[in-house]
């Protein structure tokens, strides 16, 4: 499962994208990128294995811009490799990220080599780049290249792209897969997970099914999937940036098995306590079944049903 981290700022984006990229590590990766539009030019880091290996790669050789999106790819398309890690570019003029499947991306590919397009990758993403490059050269501009290209596209996507034809815009968009957006002050960042962006903020917008937006630093503007100009709330997060990243344990799994009765306490609090049941939570016959109730049922599978084994002796 592919994560996306892109964003647009006053400061340098790039320690912003990698830190997204590390919390969205959970998702399963094979490679990682990041790529940034600085002075009307795209700046473009790959490589091959965990984030850390792009972070070192960084180091050696940094890159700086204020607007910019990151990939964690899991092969679909292609094997593990640097040449098809994410982000994907076309003629240093557009980039791309993307998580989904392009059903229908062979025969794109097959009528973007007609036309003259070179691809030097296997993956059905680079087809998404190509594509809107092309529409450039007739669309008035990139909002309108997307859409265009988007009208092509037949399976699942979230995108992020830029384009030096406009330094200044990110274009996100959704169909089948997740993305949210995140607002800062007088920022803008957009994610597959609202864990990725918990460091710079709290108050996210969920892009709805068919959803298209045009972010720059002045704000967000959405399209619905009929074209339409629509607001979307925006909802403020009760996680914080230490809920969500591993702390002090060596994984996530481990996290998860000692934080367990933590979040049990937490989902209950408030729904019962000693003399009080939350009717809205149990069913307002829960007091009366509560008290008559002879076994309990554990349904599991996996370690979980290794659990439930064991918690059959606390009743």
């Amino acid at each position: 499962m592919c994560g996306i981290v892109g964003g647009i700022a006053q400061r340098n984006i790039v320690p912003i994208l990698l830190e997204g990229l590390k919390r969205l590590e959970y998702r399963g990766y094979d490679s990682a990128g990041l790529a940034v539009i600085n002075e009307q030019a795209i700046y473009r880091k790959r490589a091959l294995g965990k984030v850390v290996g792009l972070e070192t790669m960084l180091h050696k050789g940094p890159i700086t811009g204020h607007i910019g999106i990151a990939h964690t790819r899991w092969a679909t398309h292609g094997k593990p490799s640097t040449a098809n890690a994410h982000p994907h570019v076309c003629r240093d003029k557009v980039v791309v990220v993307h998580n989904g499947i392009i059903e229908n991306h062979e025969h794109l590919r097959g009528t973007l080599k007609a036309d003259g397009y070179e691809f030097t990758s296997e993956t059905d993403t680079e087809v998404i780049v190509h594509q809107v490059f092309q529409a450039l050269e007739t669309a008035d501009n990139l909002l309108a290249a997307v859409k265009l290209t988007i009208k092509k596209l037949d399976g699942a996507y979230a995108l992020g792209i830029m384009s030096t034809t406009e330094p200044n815009t990110l274009i996100a968009c959704r169909k089948g897969s997740p993305l949210v957006i995140g607002v800062g002050i007088g920022e803008y960042f957009v994610a597959s997970d609202v864990a990725a962006l918990l460091p710079v903020t709290q108050r996210f917008i969920f892009l709805e099914e068919g959803d298209i937006a045009a972010i720059t630093i002045e704000g967000v503007t959405i399209y619905d999937a009929d074209d339409q100009i629509v607001e979307r709330q925006i909802k403020e997060s009760q996680l914080t940036a230490d809920s969500v990243d591993k702390g002090s344990y060596r994984h996530y799994m481990l996290k998860e098995i000692y934080e367990q009765p933590f979040a049990i306490s937490q989902a209950l609090e408030g729904r019962f306590t000693r003399h009080h049941l939350q009717e809205s939570a149990f069913g307002h016959n829960a007091a009366t079944g509560f008290d008559n109730i002879k076994s309990v049922q554990i349904l599991a599978c996996g370690t979980s049903y290794h659990a439930g084994l064991v918690a059959r002796y606390w009743f």
